[in-house]
């Protein structure tokens, strides 16, 4: 079993940053993709940004050139670099590993709020 731990979330104010984090421990096996989604209320689960183990990333629409994933020497740790954040942001964000199954962290609060 794999356990996701999120972490670095908080209340911010329009145009601030926050740096998420996300430690994998456990069973672990080889990566092929580590990323993030979100979730607002009412709203369904969206990605946010993902990183393959080749090191391709992509980006949901919204965030482009906001956020920036990446990974550590460790290939276990993913992170998340939030600029220019904008109170749509708002969410819950999940960290997603996929190491041929699927694992999901418990949820880190993002509040973009004055």
């Amino acid at each position: 079993q794999v356990q996701l731990v999120e972490s670095g979330g908080g209340l911010v104010q329009p145009g601030g940053s926050l740096r998420l984090s996300c430690a994998a421990s456990g069973r672990i096996s080889s990566i092929l993709v580590m990323g993030w989604y979100r979730q607002a209320p009412g709203k369904q689960r969206e990605l946010v940004a993902d990183i393959t183990s080749g090191g391709t990333r992509r980006y949901s629409d919204s965030v482009k050139g906001r956020f920036t994933i990446s990974r550590d020497n460790a290939k276990d740790t993913v992170n998340l670099q939030m600029n220019s954040l904008k109170p749509e942001d708002t969410a819950v964000y999940y960290c997603l590993r996929n190491q041929g199954q699927i694992y999901w962290g418990q949820g880190t609060q993002v509040t973009v709020s004055s």
